[in-house]
């Protein structure tokens, strides 16, 4: 599925089979998760796209070949390719154990060709390995669960933490957290949204509710949604010392707000992308707190439906393609 510009429809298309170059492997593609991201990159708000540009960056495959050089991965073998496609290891963030924020980072259905498609080709260092039976459900881990880890851990010890906007990510690191010992509070948008706030509590969420109706402070708030307003609603949560913690690539507008919210050594971050260490740890992590993610499946020349469904919130849990 191929997009051409941005706001377009997806096109589905026939192009040639991509080769694996040096240190790159040839990828039979089982799922592909689609993720918010994937919106902002259709309508224009990540304004740098390859174009014509092939999606998707949570894509569970099978390597069915190896370029020169490369190695790591033998036939058959599982694995999965993010977000974070390349990055140069010279640069003074890569130096730093920080390649999330390499200055020539390349990114997997951003500026390389994803996995909206029945084959790509990724560099062998930066996928993942994945159990040898791993199919859709796996998809989402890849970076809606790997963002979403980076966020918790930015939370460093908090035991109350906050997530608003109940998606793809938070209904994964709600499991972790929970499995972590932590109390997890789940905001939603909408007051009547019965059936979103019994899915959090099922995944151990002990609360679930609107952010007006937050019953105690928080000492961190995780951000999924993409609407700026968010945080100095979240700020307002916080108990002192706090943090909240934005995990989205794109955000709206944040208003301004008083000093006030901020004080008291209450803190904002942001979450950029993601490194290799980020799975490393998360994906054993997920394993072990029995992580199950929550899917629904589309063809995947049903791209533009999935977007859209995505974009409407009306899909539970997180959304995946199968070729």
């Amino acid at each position: 599925m191929l997009l051409t510009g941005a706001g377009r429809p997806l096109e589905a298309a026939e192009v040639a089979d991509p080769e694996p170059g040096a240190g790159e492997v040839l990828i039979r593609v089982i799922a592909c998760g689609v993720c918010r991201t994937d919106l902002h990159v259709v309508d224009g708000e990540l304004a740098e796209p390859k174009l014509p540009l092939i999606l998707g960056h949570q894509v569970v495959g099978e390597a069915v070949a190896s370029g020169p050089g490369a190695d790591r991965w033998a036939d058959g073998d599982r694995v999965g390719i993010p977000w974070l496609a390349w990055a140069c290891g010279e640069c003074r963030y890569c130096r730093s154990g920080r390649e999330n924020l390499c200055e020539r980072a390349l990114f997997t259905g951003y500026t390389r060709d994803g996995g909206y498609a029945e084959l790509t080709v990724a560099d062998e260092r930066f996928c993942m390995p994945l159990h040898a039976e791993a199919e859709a459900e796996a998809a989402p881990l890849l970076c809606a669960g790997m963002i979403g880890y980076r966020a918790l851990r930015m939370c460093g010890d908090a035991q109350r933490v906050g997530l608003y906007g109940f998606g793809a990510s938070a209904h994964l690191i709600c499991q972790v957290a929970a499995h972590q010992g932590r109390r997890v509070f789940a905001i939603t948008r909408d007051s009547g949204d019965d059936d979103k706030r019994g899915f959090a509590r099922g995944l151990g969420a002990e609360w679930a509710g609107t952010a007006a109706e937050v019953p105690e402070p928080l000492d961190a708030a995780i951000i999924f949604a993409p609407a700026g307003e968010l945080v100095p609603t979240a700020l307002r949560a916080l108990a002192p010392g706090g943090v909240v913690v934005c995990a989205g690539i794109h955000m709206s507008d944040i208003p301004s707000f008083p000093y006030a919210d901020l004080w008291h050594e209450r803190q904002i971050r942001s979450v950029a992308n993601l490194t290799r260490r980020d799975g490393e740890e998360f994906l054993p992590l997920a394993h072990e707190a029995g992580v199950e993610a929550a899917i629904t499946e589309y063809p995947l020349g049903d791209a533009d439906h999935a977007l859209a469904e995505l974009r409407a919130g009306r899909v539970r849990g997180a959304a995946v393609l199968r070729p």
